[in-house]
């Protein structure tokens, strides 16, 4: 695929990766062109979901009959990209020039640049991925559903929240964390179901055993869950497909009924049981929580308080245009989030900060020796936290394309000790420099790690509703 899109160099250069191109800048670029051009048609996509929910994105590109409509192409294909992976669907509609109908068609198809992409759909919604093309005027209006949940503290409660490289349960009463728990585990790299069947009825177990009783139980998870199912995670990507389909799918639902079939189970997005702590404590809403760990994760809770069903897996959201940017090696996509908010940013920035790694170890621990080199007076580290600070700047304005945001939550691994405040600080300057409006709008926060955790396993055992 040719790069037709003109990339915009971002004024705030990430000090390791000065060929980073924001997806923000390009993509805001490329609209006002179309529309100083004269030669501007509307383009609408359409995303539909589980029980016909409809999101709905309206833009601008350049008339076909445009010289430059080839950049049509490239700026479509990376939006709905974004798109899909923020709002979920198992067909787009493509609402517009029927040349980006048929490129979008092709590159979603079982031997398309995006077939991962629409395999996985398949599989969270299961439904055959399909790309429908029409006109602007042939995308029904948006049908969303947003829901409230969370903020439940009474009675005895069990929070969860697995993450790929620990798992930490919380026994909780009346909104109180009487006992947590941090237990490391390998979950991405286990291809028997029955390690993650173990790990999780041992949390569960753990838990009420400092309880009386269990009256719900609340879990917070990488991944994409509907009604308590577990769709598609990368904490599961080993599992082969078979099994997966009779050993994951309800693994929550079927461990819950061994011992507490009565008990009212959620299972959610832990991005999104992230935002609903924030939420929660800053007694506000419109929070998205990006928490950079072993991978990103990412969560919303909108203007209302409500969770809104979509996927926020920003993890695979491009955030750099430059066509030679690092890839994902799950996707095989380039230019995503996980490789920008992560310890595997961290890990990758290193040799350009000068840091020669010990290979032998795994990403986490490699992370781990950065943090304490940083702590004990090596300054090679900073520049990695001030180029991730300058990715997350022009993030977070590509983000708030798609979202309604108050308050930006920052925090995961990579963000413990002084290197979160030097991302911070670096992500402000961008805004400041490159999007005054929503250096304004937007309040960002680090909270302390400590409060997190206690914070999303309370948020986590909040899920449920006790009839």
């Amino acid at each position: 695929m040719s790069n037709t899109l003109n990339l915009i160099k971002p004024q705030v250069v990430p000090p390791l990766h000065p060929e980073f191109r924001p997806a923000a800048l390009t993509n805001r670029a490329f609209v006002e062109a179309a529309e100083a051009s004269g030669q501007a048609v509307p383009l609408v996509i359409g995303l539909e979901r589980e029980e016909g929910l409809r999101s709905v994105y309206k833009t601008q590109v350049y008339a076909p009959d445009s010289e430059l409509a080839a950049a049509n192409l490239l700026y479509t294909e990376r939006l709905v990209k974004a798109l899909l992976w923020i709002r979920g669907g198992w067909k787009i509609i493509v609402g517009g020039p029927e040349e980006i109908g048929r490129y979008i068609q092709q590159a979603y198809s079982k031997e398309g640049l995006r077939s991962f992409d629409a395999e996985l759909m398949s599989r969270v919604y299961e439904k055959p991925f399909t790309v429908e093309i029409t006109d602007a005027e042939g995308v029904a209006e948006p049908r969303e559903q947003s829901v409230r949940i969370g903020r439940h503290l009474e009675g005895c409660r069990i929070g969860l929240d697995l993450g790929a490289s620990d798992r930490k349960v919380a026994a909780v009463v009346d909104g109180e964390d009487i006992y947590s728990e941090e237990v490391p585990w390998d979950p991405k790299n286990q291809a028997d179901p029955q390690y993650h069947y173990d790990g999780i009825n041992d949390a569960f177990n753990t838990a009420a055993s400092h309880m009386p009783r269990v009256d719900a139980i609340g879990v917070s998870a990488a991944g994409a869950y509907i009604n308590n199912r577990a769709m598609v995670a990368s904490l599961f990507r080993s599992i082969p497909e078979d099994l997966f389909a009779s050993r994951i799918n309800d693994i929550f639902l079927n461990i819950r009924d061994e011992e507490w079939p009565e008990v009212p189970i959620a299972v959610a997005n832990d991005g999104d049981v992230t935002a609903l702590a924030g939420a929660m404590s800053l007694e506000d809403n419109a929070v998205l929580g990006i928490a950079m760990g072993s991978s990103e994760a990412g969560g919303y809770v909108d203007a209302e308080g409500n969770i809104t069903g979509w996927l926020n897996e920003v993890a695979f959201v491009p955030v750099d245009l430059n066509p030679y940017a690092p890839v994902d090696e799950w996707s095989g996509d380039y230019g995503c989030g996980v490789q920008y908010f992560s310890q595997q940013a961290v890990v990758r920035l290193a040799p350009a900060a000068g840091i020669a790694l010990n290979e032998s170890k795994a990403a986490p621990e490699q992370l781990v020796d950065i943090q304490e080199m940083f702590a004990a007076g090596d300054e090679r580290p900073r520049p990695i936290y001030e180029t991730i600070g300058c990715y997350l700047g022009y993030a977070i304005a590509h983000y708030a394309d798609f979202y309604d945001i108050r308050h930006m939550l920052i925090l995961g691994r990579v963000t413990s000790g002084e290197g979160g405040q030097i991302i911070l600080k670096k992500a402000r300057e961008v805004l400041e420099v490159e999007f005054p409006e929503l250096a304004n709008q937007i309040n960002m926060c680090l909270p302390d790690e400590s409060e997190r955790r206690v914070g999303q396993a309370i948020a986590a055992a909040s899920l449920p509703e006790i009839s």
